[in-house]
């Protein structure tokens, strides 16, 4: 089974691309809801005890946990050592699932796949991406978004330039979603031929 890594950096639509990929009937398994899954689980009691007043009925209030974080950007280290453990077992669970079950290949949607050297548990990597004005003003759309925590966000990321440089396959989202669609069939295309 061929394990694909889908990554990008925020607002390229990577997403959007995920979506595809199931809408042709692909595995995948998306880091960012394997997060929201645990702040209503099994993450709830050690991110409350790392950052207390993040749990509100039994969940972690996520703009809270953003708020402490703002403060305290150094300390985001730290939740990552609690929360990423955990999303590797599901993410463990998925692929041996899907193994089990004879898919041909799954995608493993990492928001933060080079930065957290996750490369390494892919055999192929794709990377979405965008115009940079595209990106910004997707972004700036979000619920919340402020410049300073766009930057942020940016200053933790590979560059763009950089994810395209050690791509296996690139998705250029900056066109319709009928063009993102056919990128995503010739990807899916060279996979099943493989």
């Amino acid at each position: 089974m061929i394990i694909v890594g889908l990554t990008g950096s925020i607002g390229m639509g990577k997403s959007t691309a995920a979506q595809m990929f199931r809408e042709f009937g692909v595995p995948v398994n998306d880091a960012d809801e394997a997060v929201h899954e645990l702040y209503r689980g099994e993450a709830v009691a050690p991110v409350e005890a790392a950052f207390p007043g993040v749990a509100k009925n039994g969940v972690i209030d996520r703009a809270e946990l953003s708020r402490q974080l703002l403060a305290s950007p150094g300390r985001l280290r730290e939740l990552e050592q609690i929360v990423h453990p955990l999303v590797r077992a599901k993410e463990r669970e998925f692929i041996d699932r899907h193994r089990a079950a004879g898919a041909p290949f799954v995608v493993l949607d990492i928001p933060l796949l080079f930065e957290t050297k996750a490369e390494g548990r892919v055999d192929q990597v794709v990377v979405v991406t965008c115009a940079p004005e595209l990106q910004r003003e997707r972004v700036m759309k979000r619920p919340g978004m402020t410049a300073e925590k766009f930057a942020m966000i940016l200053a933790r990321q590979v560059p763009d330039s950089e994810k395209r440089e050690r791509a296996d396959h690139i998705i250029d989202t900056s066109d319709s979603f009928d063009v993102t669609r056919a990128q995503i069939r010739a990807i899916v295309d060279r996979l099943r031929a493989s």
